[in-house]
């Protein structure tokens, strides 16, 4: 039943479209590409298909689309002259007040393209970082975004002044000797205060990634394992979420709905508990300042017990965003994480996708396979565990009633301002509750 037997349904029309998405279609884009026959990856066409949605989803309206088959991306322009007075043509005819190429662009090249266009012209990456600076709400997801732009501006500031007027050191011809002079640019000066602001947001994002990492250390300190989840966005990772913690995150059918990372308690069979993590999506050609500058939200992911892969099984380029997503996995250091693909929006899907294989076929909609998620996600976290007898004093009822819920409790006795205790937990628990009773030198 693999192969011919794997079809995708159609659903309903998405009703989640909110008049603010719709109003502020303002834009009008035109789309380039670029096709340099590289064997495998995402085809040219699924590209600029992935670059409309993305378009769409920052506010803009497509109005065309073109590429060029090239052995390597021309120097001037990315593509060629003749192509490049095409795409002019194109954009004029389609009143176009925007050009997106999916290429990245050198700081050379879009000073080029702009010129020769006389309109703005921006890539991929800054498309990218356009929807994130819209999505991020927290004070850390502001931060981040921002850095990453300013780092993708510093190269490029050129391209910002069209001038080199020089400030003067004094006036003129009555400039004292030896004072007269270029003084600085005003490309250096914006250079030089450009630095100092991203200094300023560098030390204020580590305050703040302080206070993440001491929050991710009390997890750790209750014991509580935690789930990742990962995959390339749209494939429905905050639906999956609300279907499993029973949390009311908002959702949306657009790319990068999600940004902040959130958590939430997670209740597994047996009394395990768990919490899970909603991180951002990936997705190819992520801007590598982007990466850069959220390494810090995808510690969640570096330090998490397991790792749901998600993936859209109803996608025709559901196997190639899985590779996109364990590459990325591979960079950010958390390529040796146990993970468990699943497939979601099954209910889209008849048979068993071709890329499949071991994968956990769900959908996160209308709740099929999510009880044996959850019963999958327990035996993959429910670890060896070992009886332990500790004494504790009595006041320590916040380690007891840990017990309870990561174990099974075998006896528990208090007597004379203390507990005696004795359960079957979890190794990092049993570690911790040997700690607090070394710690208060209690007789067993």
């Amino acid at each position: 039943m693999l192969g011919s037997a794997w079809r995708v349904k159609r659903r309903g029309p998405a009703l989640h479209e909110t008049k603010d998405q719709l109003s502020r279609q303002a834009e009008l884009a035109l789309l380039v590409g670029v096709e340099l026959g590289e064997p495998g990856g995402i085809s040219v066409e699924d590209s600029l298909a992935e670059l409309r949605a993305l378009a769409e989803s920052a506010g803009a309206r497509v109005v065309g689309a073109t590429y060029q088959r090239l052995r390597k991306p021309d120097p001037f322009g990315l593509v060629g002259r003749g192509k490049l007075a095409e795409v002019g043509e194109k954009a004029r005819a389609n009143a176009a007040t925007l050009v997106i190429f999916d290429q990245a662009l050198t700081p050379g090249q879009a000073r080029n393209v702009e010129r020769e266009l006389a309109l703005p012209v921006i890539d991929r990456s800054q498309l990218i970082m356009d929807i994130f600076a819209q999505r991020a709400h927290t004070l850390e997801g502001k931060l981040q975004v921002e850095i990453a732009q300013l780092s993708y501006l510093q190269p490029r500031l050129v391209r910002q002044w069209k001038h080199l007027s020089r400030q003067a050191v004094s006036g003129g011809a009555a400039a004292r000797i030896g004072t007269r002079g270029p003084g600085e640019t005003q490309l250096e000066v914006d250079r030089r205060r450009l630095r100092q602001r991203l200094d300023r947001l560098k030390r204020r994002l580590d305050e703040v990634q302080r206070t993440r990492s001491l929050q991710r250390s009390r997890r750790t300190e209750l014991a509580y394992p935690t789930v990742a989840l990962v995959g390339y966005t749209n494939s429905g990772k905050t639906t999956l979420m609300n279907r499993v913690t029973g949390a009311c995150l908002e959702t949306a059918a657009r790319p990068f709905s999600t940004l902040d990372p959130t958590v939430r308690r997670l209740k597994l069979p047996g009394g395990v508990r768990a919490v899970m993590v909603d991180t951002v999506g990936f997705i190819h050609r992520l801007p590598h300042t982007l990466i850069d500058a959220f390494k810090a939200t995808l510690e969640e992911v570096r330090g998490a017990g397991l790792l749901l892969h998600v993936v859209d099984a109803a996608s025709p380029l559901a196997a190639e965003h899985a590779r996109v997503v364990e590459n990325v996995l591979a960079e950010i250091g958390a390529a040796d994480i146990a993970r468990l693909l699943v497939a979601n929006k099954a209910d889209l899907v008849e048979g068993t996708p071709p890329w499949a294989g071991d994968a956990l076929a769900v959908s996160a909609l209308t709740g099929r396979g999510i009880d044996a998620l959850v019963e999958t996600i327990g035996a993959l976290l429910d670890g060896p565990r070992e009886e332990v007898r500790v004494t504790l004093p009595s006041e320590r009822n916040d380690l007891v009633a840990m017990a309870r819920r990561d174990g099974r409790v075998l006896a528990e006795d208090y007597r004379d301002g203390v507990v005696r205790l004795s359960a079957v937990v979890s190794r990092p628990l049993a570690g911790r509750l040997r700690k607090a009773a070394a710690a208060c030198a209690l007789p067993r």
